[in-house]
This record gives C-alpha cells, sequence and structure tokens, in this order.
C-alpha cells in the first residue's frame, strides 16, 4: 500500500516518488529491507551530482553500451531495486542488447525470485534466468548467495552488466575474466573501482539513457563500435567523475547555500 500521495508540484517529487516505489516493493517482497538503506547511501551523492545526469556519466554509459554490444554472450543480472525502479527499461535494454535477464540477489528468497520473476514478465521478459534450480552452479571466492548464478546466463558469460552491485560479486567475476558493468552513484566503492565500466549515475536515469544509446549503437557494425570505444577510458571517466563531484561542492560551499 503505497504512502500519502506526493503533490508532483513538491520540489523532491522524483525522489519521493522512487522511495515510495521502494517501499511499496519491500511489503510486496520484492525489495529487500536493506535495498532501502542502499537507496539512501546512494542518493546522497545523486544530491552531489545536482540529479542530473553529467556529461562524463553519458560517455560512461555509451562505453558501456559498446562494451555489451561488442561481448559475446552478454548477461544483464536485475535485483530488486533494478525490477521495482526500472523493469520495462531494463527488458527493453536486455531486447536491443540481446542480453538475456538473470536475477541475481544478496538477500535470495524463494518468494523474492517469484515476485521479480513476476514484476519482469509483466515488464515484457520472455526468458528469466537465475530461478531455475536445474541450471544453478557457484562462483568459486564468494561465500553468500550471489555465489549462485545460472549455467545459461552468468557463468557462461563473458560479459556481465550488474546495475546496483556489490563489491565482492564484481571482483569476484573480474578474476574470472569477465567483463563487468556497474551503475554505482559512489565513485570510489569497491564496485566502482573493480569494474570494467564504472557509471555514476542514478539507476533510473542510466538505463533509460542506455536504452537511448543502444538503439544507435546497435545499427553500427564491429569496427565501428572499435572506433566509437577507442574515444573513451574507464580510468578517466572514474577520475572525471571525482572532479565533477569535488568542484561542484566546492561551487555550492562557494556561493554560502546557507547564508
Amino acid at each position: 500500500m503505497m504512502g500519502p500521495e506526493v503533490p508532483k508540484n513538491h520540489p523532491r517529487y522524483e525522489s519521493l516518488i522512487t522511495r515510495e516505489k521502494l517501499i511499496e516493493g519491500m511489503h510486496q517482497k520484492i525489495v529487500a529491507e536493506a535495498g532501502l538503506i542502499a537507496h539512501g547511501r546512494g542518493e546522497a551523492f545523486d544530491y552531489i551530482l545536482g540529479e542530473v545526469t553529467p556529461a562524463f556519466a553519458l560517455n560512461q554509459e555509451k562505453l558501456a553500451v559498446i562494451t555489451l554490444l561488442m561481448a559475446k554472450d552478454p548477461v544483464i543480472s536485475v535485483n530488486g531495486n533494478v525490477a521495482v525502479l526500472c523493469s520495462r527499461e531494463i527488458v527493453q535494454l536486455s531486447q536491443i542488447l540481446n542480453a538475456p535477464l538473470e536475477i541475481n540477489l544478496f538477500y535470495r528468497r524463494p518468494e523474492r525470485e517469484i515476485a521479480i520473476n513476476d514484476v519482469l514478465t509483466k515488464a515484457g521478459a520472455q526468458q528469466i534466468y537465475g530461478i531455475d534450480p536445474r541450471n544453478l552452479e557457484s562462483i568459486p571466492e564468494i561465500s553468500h548467495q550471489r555465489r549462485i548464478v545460472d549455467s545459461r546466463g552468468i557463468a557462461r558469460s563473458d560479459c556481465v552488466f550488474v546495475p546496483l552491485e556489490d563489491g565482492d560479486r564484481a571482483m569476484a567475476l573480474r578474476n574470472l575474466g569477465k567483463d563487468v558493468i556497474a551503475v554505482d552513484l559512489n565513485p570510489l566503492s569497491r564496485t566502482s573501482l573493480a569494474a570494467t565500466v564504472s557509471i555514476t549515475n542514478n539507476i533510473t536515469r542510466a538505463i533509460t539513457e542506455m536504452v537511448n544509446f543502444a538503439k544507435k549503437f546497435s545499427k553500427m557494425n564491429i569496427q565501428e563500435l572499435e572506433k566509437e570505444k577507442e574515444q573513451f577510458n574507464n580510468e578517466t571517466l572514474l577520475q572525471e567523475a571525482l572532479k565533477f563531484m569535488s568542484s561542484r561542492l566546492e561551487e555550492l560551499a562557494s556561493d554560502q547555500i546557507y547564508s
């Protein structure tokens, strides 16, 4: 049951609606309780970005889409927060990239798997990996539930898109020789530092923008994609993210916003 109605002229309308979606998702067993904490932590960094997508993040998203298009067996990992906040967009991205969806959870319970599967199916997903016990195996180096992956998906993939990721799995996947693409508003998190491509942006903006880039880049051949990819460097873009946040904080401080 949703909370009090948020008026559309409220200055924090989008943020409050997002929070309400997550709370409702928790009541529906889609979102883990810890997912609310994770969202709040990320939202703090989004304030620093100004709650818009900076130029460097658009370039990160371009690099991510190109990397996924150039992969042989790309997979998109989905957790509860992603399912609640951008199910239609993630399904659309999956279809354009020809990258199957796989449910992968830290707090793994049957009722959550079923709930997330239902959300993705209603959003148009045709095939969803990660819940059929006949196809599940474990990733080395991980002791928690995220070690469980699908033999048809993450286990065999060469590139995994893991929006809203935790650091240990990102590092374990890299150690297995896989490319990892992550969305994390904290450019200093273990996830951001471990990923092959790190996107410093709000997940709801990032996925929508990636869908648009995917429509454009999917029309290119491999040579054209390689040429586009040469324009971007993940480490440089992460440095730009830190510089942007630092300069924005200095700018806000000099504007004496509390005076």
